[in-house]
C-alpha cells in the first residue's frame, strides 16, 4: 500500500491578524512549525530555531508578498514588476 504524505495547518482569526500555522509532519527530518501572521500592513513568518533557542522572524511588506506570489509562478530569472498608481502589480 502506498504511503502519502499529508500536511497539517491551522487557521485562527485574531482581532488584528489572520494566523496560519504550518506543521511539518511525516518522515524525519522534521522542521519546526512555521507561523504566518497576516496583518493589514505586513505579513510575518516565525519559526523556532533550536540551535539558537530563539524564534526567527521575517517581515514582508504587502509589495514583497505580492512579488513572492508572482515569483512562485515564474521560471528562473531576474524580474521587475511594474505597479500602477495604487501600488498593484
Amino acid at each position: 500500500m502506498a504511503v502519502t504524505k499529508g500536511f497539517m495547518f491551522s487557521i485562527e482569526h485574531d482581532f488584528d491578524a489572520t494566523v496560519v500555522t504550518l506543521v511539518d509532519e511525516g518522515a524525519a527530518p522534521l522542521t519546526e512549525d512555521v507561523t504566518i501572521s497576516a496583518f493589514a500592513e505586513c505579513v510575518t513568518l516565525d519559526q523556532y530555531d533550536p540551535r539558537s533557542d530563539t524564534v526567527q522572524k521575517i517581515t514582508l511588506s504587502e509589495a514583497q508578498l505580492q512579488d513572492l506570489a508572482a515569483a512562485l509562478d515564474l521560471p528562473e530569472g531576474v524580474y521587475r514588476l511594474r505597479r500602477d498608481a495604487q501600488g498593484k502589480a
